[in-house]
């Protein structure tokens, strides 16, 4: 299997989403996985006849809202439409899931947000008009309407990449992921969310489930011969894109990647304003191909716009097939589905919900069942065409090229999206790590700190692959730091759970591995202290020269310039073999070589904790760690103080024997 790049791709590295009876993206995938339909019931007629049925995909909790988290006043909150809520959680869990804090992150950072049509001022806001009129007309205005949603995303995360809102109807959040792409390869920015936003409230048959192209049934039977229309749903998804080369550069996690993306319009040649357009749709997969540089044959499944429409469904195949046969006659050879038969229509998010299906299917090698589907509609003929519904779930195996996948989603009024997905491509392992990992934890608040500590827990035991070194450095760069704080050292997966899982313990103390402490209310400064001769010893911080590279690049770069002025080489003296162990014990006494030695492992010491992150606000030594404070300091360089402190050892060793004497008395007694 080989893939090759152009320069074009773009990674997706992050992911977030809202859908039905799905709080989180595991969820979602699960329900997939068990071929569930996450639809309700509204309402439904006794004529048994002329039966009836009202029904959708709706949120749970969407009246929850942590307004204090992003520092909206509840007032605030409360005149905020739900979009605007639910996307900025999404927006935050989509980079905590990519690995990155934005407060950390200097380089721009995009929002492109495809957003439907707000009911909440209409259904929620104007039958209260005290409420309505406690806060001003501009203030109502950016609270509910959906042009505001991507740019407050943007200022409340701190986000000076394009925010842009997209409005093409059903294709929105397809598009703006197309547009993020744009974005991310002309420079605009170094990392972009791209989402679809659609929550209409109430959430019931008069929002969800108009009379125009709503089943009757309440089920969507995409490409099935009982197909007779969609249902409406609330959604919101949001995924994290970077150039491919940034993110293999920068080792990030990689769900998959997107090889090309096309965006067109229908024009006048259809039918009607808001039909469906075969030869539009065709353009649109045929020059997304193109764009991605692949084969038909190398695509093994298509998730379809899929609404299952007596009228859109077979337009859609047919577009595909046209697509598709300008290079191959191959038959029924690719998969398809639609992910509509589990959540219904979900207006501008339903091309995210595709998406996302797609680049889980992806990651995780599998392919969901599509739903409803038990016989084909006779106005399609899947027989002569490269497709085959794809109604169980199935391993997803190569055909001889990566695993690659289509994404359609087509608007009414005419703009059509396609992507091109590829599965991730294969990276090199990341290098040793230390044995012991710190696992680093923040909260606004001692209750949020305990959550997080359990879900840390738990996300180790339902993650077994994950590699602890991994998930300790995202915990430390990846995330933003709050007041309320606790700090885990873990040897193993085992460890990890054990500590993580136990209830906190008392502030700032630290207890089998694990440590908690309130917020300072400043931030205090640290001082090295650095110790004069008499503490050196065999082996002295041998564990830390044989785990930490820092450390021994920084002792084996004064072991060479001292093997210039001493004539030995330090490093057999102090780290020794067992036969020479005694000799070495006792040459290390001598001061012209025990100061140098000194010298090097706290000068190293020091280099270390400053890598780390921990700068002194003074420096302080006694003795030869004067020397050490010294060259820290800037006095002189690394080379002058090597020099200094070889002469001195050698000067001091030559002198005549003396004599200390230490007497625990105050000055005024002696």
């Amino acid at each position: 299997m080989t893939s090759e790049f152009n320069g074009l791709e773009i990674a997706i590295i992050g992911l977030a989403s809202r859908f039905a009876k799905s709080a989180n993206i595991e969820e979602f995938w699960q329900h997939l996985l068990n071929g569930k339909e996450l639809i309700s019931i509204f309402t439904e007629t006794e004529d048994r006849e002329n039966q009836s049925v009202k029904a959708g995909s709706i949120l749970e909790n969407i009246e929850w809202f942590d307004a204090s988290f992003f520092g909206f006043s509840p007032r605030e909150a409360e005149v905020m439409d739900p979009q605007h809520r639910l996307f900025l959680e999404c927006a935050w869990e989509a980079l905590e899931n990519a690995g990155y804090d934005s407060a950390r992150e200097t380089r721009p950072i995009g929002v492109y947000a495809g957003v439907g049509m707000g009911y909440y001022l209409y259904h929620n806001l104007l039958p209260n008009p005290e409420l309505l009129n406690s806060v001003g007309s501009l203030q109502r205005l950016i609270g509910v309407d959906k042009d505001y949603v991507p740019t407050r995303v943007s200022y409340k995360l701190d986000l000076k990449g394009p925010s842009v809102s997209v409005g093409t109807a059903c294709s929105s959040s397809l598009v703006a992921v197309h547009l993020a792409c744009q974005s991310l390869l002309a420079g605009e920015c170094y990392l972009s969310l791209a989402a679809g936003v659609a929550v209409k409230v109430p959430q019931n048959e008069l929002t969800l489930s108009p009379d125009e192209i709503i089943s009757p049934d309440g089920h969507c039977r995409a490409f099935d011969a009982g197909a007779n229309g969609t249902l409406g749903g609330n959604g919101i998804g949001t995924v994290v894109l970077k150039r491919l080369e940034d993110a293999i550069a920068d080792r990030d996690y990689i769900y998959a990647i997107i090889k090309g993306s096309v965006i067109n319009n229908d024009g006048a040649g259809k039918i009607g304003y808001t039909a469906p357009s075969e030869e539009g749709q065709t353009r649109t997969i045929r020059t997304a191909q193109m764009v991605a540089e692949v084969h038909p044959e190398s695509i093994s499944y298509i998730e379809a716009h899929g609404t299952g429409t007596p009228l859109g469904d077979p337009i859609e195949i047919a577009a595909m097939t046209r697509a598709f046969r300008a290079h191959t006659q191959k038959k029924n050879y690719c998969a398809i589905g639609s992910v509509k038969t589990n959540l219904g229509h979900l207006d501008a998010a339903a091309g995210i919900a595709g998406l996302i299906k797609t680049t889980l299917s992806l990651d995780r090698q599998l392919l969901p069942p599509s739903l409803n589907f038990s016989q084909p509609n006779p106005r399609i003929d899947f027989a002569n065409s490269p497709f085959y519904v794809n109604d169980k779930l199935r391993e997803w195996t190569r055909n001889g090229s990566p695993r690659r996948a289509g994404v359609s989603s087509f608007g009414i009024g005419g703009t059509n999206a396609h992507l091109i997905l590829e599965e991730a491509p294969l990276l090199s392992p990341a290098s040793s790590s230390r044995r012991w990992q710190l696992l680093l934890l923040s909260a606004k608040t001692p209750t949020a700190l305990e959550t997080a500590s359990q879900n840390l827990a738990k996300f180790f035991q339902e993650n077994p692959d994950k590699k602890l070194p991994d998930i300790a450095y995202t915990l430390q760069v990846g995330r933003r730091e709050f007041p309320y704080r606790r700090a885990v050292v873990a040897e193993n997966r085992e460890s990890a759970i054990a500590v993580s899982g136990a209830g906190l313990c008392p502030i700032a103390t630290l207890t089998n591995g694990a440590m908690s402490a309130t917020p300072a209310l400043d931030n205090p400064p640290v001082v090295f202290l650095f110790p004069g001769q008499g503490s050196q010893h065999i082996n002295m911080a041998r564990e830390v020269y044989e785990s930490e590279p820092l450390f021994r690049q920084e002792c084996d770069r004064c072991f060479e310039i001292l093997q210039g002025y001493l004539d030995t080489d330090l490093r057999q003296l102090l780290y020794p073999t067992e036969e020479p162990r005694k000799e070495a014990k006792n040459t290390l006494k001598q001061t012209a070589i025990a100061q140098p030695i000194l010298f090097a492992i706290e000068y190293a010491l020091a280099r270390l904790w400053m890598a780390w992150g921990v700068r002194p606000a003074a420096l302080l030594g006694h003795s030869i760690g004067e020397y050490v404070a010294a060259c820290l300091a800037g006095i002189f360089s690394l080379e002058q103080a090597l020099a200094i402190v070889a002469l001195r050892g050698r000067l001091m060793q030559d002198c005549t024997g003396g004599a200390m004497l230490s007497v625990e008395l105050g000055a005024q007694e002696v």
